[in-house]
């Protein structure tokens, strides 16, 4: 008998383990990824936004998943996926996602 309570006696370390990792790895991910989600639904024309190419630009188009950028200084219009959007910014912050 104590043979067999010496083989579970890993099994709620190995559980406690898993536990752990959940709540630092997994969950802070899931509440990351609702966010940039929340940010992409409400995009509209007129927003200022970085992609996670580095390109800044201002909104001037939005359809379903393809959204028109308008470059500052060169008013040269490009077309991008809309989850090529890393953040939104505004005159005197940034928020990201």
């Amino acid at each position: 008998m104590p043979g067999f309570l010496g083989q579970l006696g890993g099994l709620p370390l190995l559980l406690l383990m898993f536990v752990v990792m959940y709540f630092l790895l997994i969950a802070p991910n899931q509440k990351k990824q609702k966010t940039w989600q929340a940010m992409l639904s409400q995009l509209k024309a007129g927003d200022k936004v970085t992609t996670n190419g580095g390109i800044r630009g201002v909104i001037v188009s939005v359809k379903d998943d393809v959204l028109v950028l308008r470059t500052q200084p060169d008013n040269v219009k490009i077309e991008f996926v809309k989850s090529s959007v890393a953040a939104v910014t505004t005159d005197d912050t940034s928020t990201t996602a």
